[in-house]
């Protein structure tokens, strides 16, 4: 079943939200040891008003055992979402710095999406793309996006296979990565 997340379904969301991230949570934490990542993620997932939170989360859950997660927003919203997290690490403002944007205005964006190691193959992916599909819609939205790196073939097949088609590409956060988009019609 797909529902909303809650502030205590933290223990099983952040690993799947780390794992979507990979290497990216060490580099917009700017840590190297996996306690603190694991409890700024922790943290802000369970405050409303940023771009981590359970607000903008939802998760497959089985048994009373969460088995994926997406994280999607209003990519209109990304600077005030980043914004609390950027004041929690001391970083500057990403309107002085300009930090990487993965999304813009206009834009429904699927920030992450993870199902745990041994529910893979189910389906259960589909079903909360198809859930953040349905979520983007509903909030009005006639775009929604996402970004795949550019090596990860197996995601990036699938997300054709759902309808996002390529965009462009974008650097981001050091990496290279195909922007896809899917037309709401």
């Amino acid at each position: 079943m797909i529902r909303s997340a809650k502030p205590e379904d933290a223990p099983q969301v952040v690993p799947l939200l780390l794992q979507a991230m990979g290497e990216l949570a060490p580099k917009l934490t700017q840590a190297k040891d996996q306690d603190t990542i694991d409890h700024i993620f922790e943290h802000f997932f369970q405050q409303q008003g940023n771009q981590y939170s359970y607000e903008n989360t939802l998760v497959f859950e089985e048994a009373g055992k969460v088995l994926g997660s997406i994280t999607a927003y209003d990519g209109a919203k990304l600077i005030e979402l980043r914004k609390p997290f950027l004041t929690y690490l001391n970083l500057p403002d990403a309107k002085d710095k300009h930090l990487d944007a993965e999304t813009q205005s206009g834009e429904f964006y699927l920030d992450s999406i993870s199902v745990t190691a041994g529910a893979q193959g189910k389906g259960i992916g589909k079903q909360l793309i198809k859930a953040g599909l349905t979520w983007g819609e509903q909030s009005g939205h006639k775009n929604i996006g996402l970004l795949v790196e550019q090596h990860n073939h197996r995601a990036l097949k699938l997300y054709q296979q759902m309808g996002f088609e390529i965009q462009n590409e974008k650097k981001f956060m050091g990496g290279n990565y195909h922007h896809l988009v899917f037309k709401v019609k």
